[in-house]
């Protein structure tokens, strides 16, 4: 068997490839901030989050004893037909469950469900566990009262960046309640899933502040709860994974993939050419175009579309 990466790539216009290309070529390369100094300069400098129309209603969910704070966006168009969980990025240190308004009201008018999107404790003042802590309590509350709230008890979950390695580690942590199988399907655009440095995709980003932040008291960083691709990864629900060509993170994505698919999961990658880590909340069609396919394979999850 021969294996080349262009093989994997989504089926994309080339038009689309071009214009990718020529916008990163005249864009200067982001990072994130390398220290708690640039950390607070970057908290301060970001301007407040867009709200939606209709708003975003927020409520309290609580369950196995804990509490977090969720955005609940419903559909205009009449009641839900399912529930997508939705977990923001950031790199566990930046970010906010607000940020995500404006899109998560285009999926759920889009899709027809309600989004839930959690409003997780932040690094370095809340390392870990407390981020998988909040998730896995807003994940608990629905796969305990969605019927009763929404009408529903059909969900997805999903997040980009860490909120994707967060996604990730939910659903490990649901597996290992039993109620992993709540869930229709995971949505994860380009997360971290190695954050041990002991595997050279995980090498790629062990100098990140981030990680420090989030990690740094974690003896071992293999512990699924923080590295997820260590952890057992049969019975999970069907997985789209998305992930940029040029991302620093598509080795753990394709070792991801890989690890997935050999414990029996249904697992779907889809590599977009050009694009770099966060791609999909960049101003080009290449972005629009993953973003619908994303929008297309929830759907199917939610009403076999």
């Amino acid at each position: 068997m021969r294996l080349a990466l262009e093989a994997l790539f989504a089926d994309v216009p080339a038009e689309q490839v071009e214009e990718a290309r020529a916008f990163y070529a005249s864009r200067k390369p982001g990072r994130g901030p390398a220290s708690p100094e640039e950390l607070k300069e970057a908290r301060a400098r970001r301007s407040a989050p867009r709200p939606a129309d209709p708003p975003a209603v927020e409520e309290t969910a609580e369950a196995a004893g804990a509490r977090v704070l969720v955005r609940i966006l419903t559909p205009s168009g009449g009641p839900p037909t399912g529930v997508h969980l939705e977990i923001h990025g950031g790199g566990f240190y930046q970010g906010s469950a607000a940020e995500g308004d404006v899109g998560n009201r285009r999926l759920a008018n889009a899709l027809g469900v309600s989004v839930v999107s959690v409003d997780y404790r932040l690094a370095p003042e809340h390392p870990w566990p407390t981020a998988p802590d909040d998730c896995e309590t807003a994940a608990l509350w629905l796969v305990e009262r969605a019927g009763a709230l929404f009408g529903t008890s059909r969900l997805t979950i999903g997040g980009r960046s860490a909120g994707a390695t967060l996604a990730l580690t939910t659903l490990l942590r649901l597996k290992a309640r039993g109620a992993a199988g709540a869930f229709r399907g995971a949505a994860l655009r380009y997360g971290a899933y190695d954050l041990s440095a002991r595997t050279p995709a995980g090498r790629r980003i062990a100098d990140e502040y981030f990680l420090r932040a989030y990690a740094g008291h974690v003896e071992d960083r293999t512990l699924p709860d923080v590295s997820p691709s260590y952890g057992a990864l049969d019975g999970l629900p069907p997985t789209l994974l998305v992930v940029g060509a040029a991302d620093v993170l598509l080795e753990d994505n394709l070792a991801l993939a890989g690890r997935l698919s050999a414990a029996g999961n249904d697992v779907e990658l889809r590599i977009y050419p050009e694009a770099p880590h966060g791609f999909t909340g960049h101003p080009t069609a290449l972005a629009r175009t993953a973003l619908a396919g994303v929008e297309h394979w929830l759907g199917e999850r939610h009403t076999g579309r």
